[in-house]
């Protein structure tokens, strides 16, 4: 019985062994996917060499307005932000000293010119007895000598008047040029000496940005270069020409102090950062390709070629990149069109395929 049971499944083993024999094997071949790539033409344009760096904002209309004049302060007419402009009043000082300082020297005005008729009608008496002889010239020129001197205290006593008219013109202080009030001093009621200040202006009319650009490029900056700046406090773009730069290089940060001037821009704030990109030079019928298309191999910078949907490893010698744009100085010629993105996972020979153009 045991040993009919063996030959039982010892046959079932050898059946299952047939039928997985007779049985198609399945083949599945695995393809290898094409890269999907974006493409780009070698171009030929014009290439700007610049440099930028970040500096600040110096106002250079930062007056603090001060009394000439001790006086008490009847009203400050302005509040720090106050926007404020040229000629505007900004306060006025008590004028009644000098008021009464004026009619003072006007009665003194009048009392001489009393005494300058008088006189006058002295002199002419003893001009006519000396006519007649009856006195000697010397007694009138002894009248003609106060005669002198009273015009000489006429014009003096006049003169203090122009000084205090001046003096009193100085009781309403204005402001010197357009610009936003930065701090009150002193307010109403305040007495203040000659000197003492009243409010301090911040003006943007004329602006002066310092700009540290690196000691390396030292060499290439001059006076006169294209310089673009923005800041900000402003969507606007200035383009201005470096004015002059500092001769020393500052020693904390090892960097040339580059000046330019900005003018006339109200939404440009003096204390303010500013960003500064300087055209070093600029040149013309340059080939680039986009950044992503140069790729770093052991055989160097290289760039692959796209021809008949097949790639082509060409080496090539870069310059210069701005803008997302590579300088090629060697190594590809205009118009070949070069794979950008996925340039990266491309071999030599490679078969690709190419995206769409969006």
């Amino acid at each position: 019985m045991n040993m009919k049971m063996t030959k039982l499944a010892f046959i079932s083993v050898l059946l299952l062994i047939l039928m997985a024999c007779n049985k198609p094997k399945e083949e599945e071949v695995k393809k290898v996917p094409i890269p999907l790539v974006s493409i780009a033409k070698v171009q030929t344009q014009s290439l700007e060499i610049t440099e930028s760096a970040i500096g600040n904002l110096e106002g250079l209309i930062d007056p603090t307005l001060a009394s000439e004049i001790s006086a008490k302060v009847l009203k400050v007419h302005v509040s720090v932000g106050d926007r404020v402009k040229k000629g505007q009043l900004i306060a006025t000082l008590d004028a009644d000293d000098f008021t009464m300082q004026r009619n003072e020297a006007q009665a003194e005005v009048a009392r001489i010119q009393a005494q300058l008729d008088n006189q006058a009608k002295t002199v002419a008496r003893g001009q006519t007895l000396v006519y007649k002889k009856f006195i000697s010239q010397n007694a009138v020129d002894n009248d003609l000598t106060q005669q002198n001197v009273l015009k000489e205290q006429m014009a003096g006593a006049k003169a203090r008047i122009n000084t205090i008219n001046h003096s009193g013109s100085k009781t309403k202080i204005y402001a010197p040029a357009d610009g936003i009030i930065e701090k009150k001093i002193v307010d109403t009621g305040e007495f203040v000496r000659a000197g003492d200040p009243i409010v301090q202006i911040i003006g943007n009319q004329k602006l002066r940005a310092h700009i540290p650009f690196p000691e390396h490029i030292a060499s290439k900056i001059k006076a006169g270069l294209t310089i673009k700046l923005t800041t900000p406090t402003s969507n606007i773009e200035m383009i201005t020409t470096i004015k002059e730069i500092k001769p020393l290089v500052m020693a904390d940060s090892r960097a040339v102090d580059v000046i330019a001037d900005v003018n006339n821009q109200t939404d440009w704030q003096a204390g303010a950062s500013v960003n500064a990109l300087v055209i070093l030079s600029k040149k013309d019928g340059v080939l680039v390709v986009p950044e992503q298309s140069v790729v770093l191999r052991p055989a160097g910078e290289v760039v692959y070629v796209i021809q008949n949907n097949v790639t082509q490893q060409r080496i090539v010698q870069t310059g210069e990149r701005k803008a997302g744009l590579v300088e090629v100085l060697s190594g590809l010629e205009t118009d070949l069109e070069v794979a950008v993105d996925g340039a990266s996972y491309l071999t030599d020979k490679a078969r690709v395929k190419i995206a769409p153009t969006r």
